[in-house]
């Protein structure tokens, strides 16, 4: 039995990473980015990658939803509270707020999020604790719209570009 044993591969304990995540996490990126027109470059940069203890991963996603009938209700102090309630739930799950505007009749957030929690399980946080609580804060919301968020939601990978250019993208949504 001791034989058995000593030929099998050395486990892992709890909380250790595996040799193929530590190499993932040590990767350097080759990346090809293309914008409209023929400007076409490349850039070398060093994979930001985060782990848990079997996945190493870069999952960023820009994601936009709406008020119901959209309408312009994202005012009076009500943006600033809803930035902070985003930024409270997304630490509560271990997700990374990377960007947040709030317009008065939508919400854009880029945020980094673990690929086995699921960006569809921490939209339903984002958007239902947000509903609760703001509509608890200020009770104009309840008498303007029966619910505060509508059910769907915008969501798209940040791949092909890099995350600054998104993040200008997102900030300069007020100056449109």
């Amino acid at each position: 039995m001791t034989e058995e044993r000593s030929r099998r591969a050395p486990g892992f304990r709890h909380g250790e990473k595996s040799a193929p995540v530590e190499t993932a996490l040590n990767i350097y990126l080759h990346i090809k980015i293309q914008y409209t027109g023929q400007i076409m470059y490349t850039v070398n940069m060093k994979a930001k990658l985060k782990s848990n203890p079997n996945v190493a991963y870069s999952c960023n996603y820009h994601v936009v939803w709406c008020p119901k009938y959209r309408r312009p209700v994202l005012i009076n102090g009500v943006d600033i509270r809803l930035k902070a309630i985003l930024q409270e739930v997304c630490t509560e799950f271990n997700a990374e707020l990377q960007e947040t505007e709030v317009m008065p009749d939508h919400v854009h957030v880029l945020v980094g999020v673990d690929p086995q929690f699921g960006i569809a399980k921490l939209i339903r946080y984002l958007k239902g604790r947000s509903s609760r609580l703001l509509r608890q804060e200020f009770p104009w919301l309840k008498s303007r719209l029966p619910t505060l968020w509508t059910n769907s939601y915008f969501v798209s990978t940040v791949g092909g570009a890099p995350l600054s250019v998104v993040n200008q993208y997102i900030e300069n949504q007020k100056n449109v």
